[in-house]
């Protein structure tokens, strides 16, 4: 086989392999997930987690500059070469396939969460709504205690380095009881394409190729602990988003300071309500009347701040990313975020919250 054919040709190896490994999360969670993954990851997270900037976003900024560079030079005689342009293309999303899997996107294939805590799938109207009162007054309860009242809003008094440190207790208490939440080697970072990420409507992402947590530093900060406990959890080998959800609730919930069992809970609140909205608007509003006013300013907070960026370009992205999610084993797409409800009401059918 000629050289330039070998790249692509391994990219439709590459596909039809995962299209079978699909088929047996178990050998992948033995193997992969709890085998392989856990030293790459946190070689990784060693390598590069005291480096004060993101590696990760450096090198895709050296990529898009690299690739328009190609593009541009080849502009002229695309069409009279376009077959080893093409060939070319593949090859590289070739190599990039390979290493997006190994280094971290084969967990898209291991047991879910579900499986893995024994948790329930289904649940009931009467379940969520059960569960929605109880979080309600846990997140009363706790707004309470941080603000010493029921109409001022929370803020949050600690820097982002400081809540990317503090993380680590909400980790440890929760590994006691799940060793496999287990986290060490921190490598969370501020996102140098923050602006970019904030006009796509994302708090952050986990870079695959180099296991960095990337944080959007702009986003309101009473959402930060549980939003970087997301991303942590997709360090730890989670891929499911539903799942990182809700292994980041438990991870701030869990912290012994109020102001991150506050985010959790609140976080939680307000997937708990939302799903009312779509479900029964009258339940909503019903239930809505019973959470505090200074939890709604938080709220509030959180949804203008999201609104000034809003454009045509979010909905592109959300459309790109729900297909993503849909091809790597999440059958709601962008949906799938709010399905840690489900775990969550679960979960806590039988321990207090």
């Amino acid at each position: 086989m000629k050289r330039k054919y070998l790249l692509p040709f391994l990219l439709v190896i590459q596909i039809l392999i995962l299209k079978i490994i699909r088929f047996f999360p178990e050998t992948v969670e033995a193997f992969y997930s709890n085998g392989m993954y856990p030293y790459i990851s946190n070689f990784l997270r060693i390598t590069l987690g005291w480096i004060p900037f993101s590696i990760g976003d450096v090198f895709y900024f050296v990529l898009i500059l690299l690739a328009v560079k190609w593009f541009w030079n080849n502009r002229k005689n695309w069409s009279s070469n376009w077959k080893n342009r093409a060939l070319s293309i593949l090859s590289v999303l070739s190599v990039f396939y390979f290493f997006f899997h190994f280094l971290w996107a084969i967990n898209y294939y291991r047991i879910p969460l579900f499986e893995k805590m024994k948790i329930e799938r289904e649940y009931s109207d009467a379940d969520l709504y059960n569960f929605t009162k109880k979080i309600i007054a846990k997140t009363n309860e706790i707004h309470s205690q941080v603000t010493q009242s029921n109409v001022l809003k929370v803020v949050f008094p600690y820097s982002q380095e400081d809540t990317f440190y503090k993380n680590l207790n909400g980790y440890k208490n929760l590994s006691t009881e799940y060793p496999f939440f287990a986290y060490s080697n921190l490598s969370i970072k501020k996102s140098l394409f923050s602006l970019p990420l904030t006009y796509m409507g994302f708090g952050g992402y986990l870079n695959p190729f180099t296991n960095e947590a990337q944080l959007n530093h702009l986003m309101p900060m009473y959402n930060l602990p549980t939003t970087s406990c997301h991303e942590m959890a997709h360090q730890m080998g989670y891929a499911s988003e539903s799942e990182c959800n809700f292994i980041g609730f438990l991870a701030s919930v869990n912290n012994n300071d109020l102001y991150f069992k506050y985010s959790g809970y609140s976080f939680a609140l307000r997937y708990c309500l939302n799903n009312w909205y779509i479900r029964n608007e009258k339940i909503y509003h019903k239930l809505l009347k019973t959470v505090h006013p200074g939890i709604l300013r938080n709220f509030e907070e959180s949804e203008k701040f999201w609104m000034q960026y809003e454009t045509p370009i979010e909905r592109g992205f959300h459309a790109f990313y729900d297909r993503y999610l849909k091809l790597n084993q999440q059958k709601e797409g962008i949906d799938s975020y709010s399905k840690f409800v489900n775990l969550m009401v679960n979960y806590y059918k039988k321990r207090p919250l």
